[in-house]
């Protein structure tokens, strides 16, 4: 995927979209466009500066694949 030129503060503001309007159903899509941007990012300063929203998105992936998946009791013998 082919991104646009952006300034350090416009991959940044683009990571706090994803973000904010994330969905159950677009984790995974934005998460990976997320990680795109990141990578794109210049300095170690850059990326210190969207690691909350990272960290936040992969909070939620985590969160929202665990309460879609219910766990079958064991059978016993």
């Amino acid at each position: 995927m082919k991104l646009p030129m952006l300034s350090a503060d416009d991959k940044l503001a683009e990571i706090r979209r994803l973000y904010f309007s994330t969905t159950k159903e677009t984790i995974q899509r934005d998460l990976e466009k997320a990680l795109d941007l990141l990578k794109s990012m210049a300095s170690e300063e850059e990326r210190e500066r969207a690691t909350v929203y990272m960290e936040g998105m992969a909070q939620m992936r985590s969160d929202w694949g665990r309460s879609g998946k219910r766990r079958r009791p064991r059978r016993r013998n």
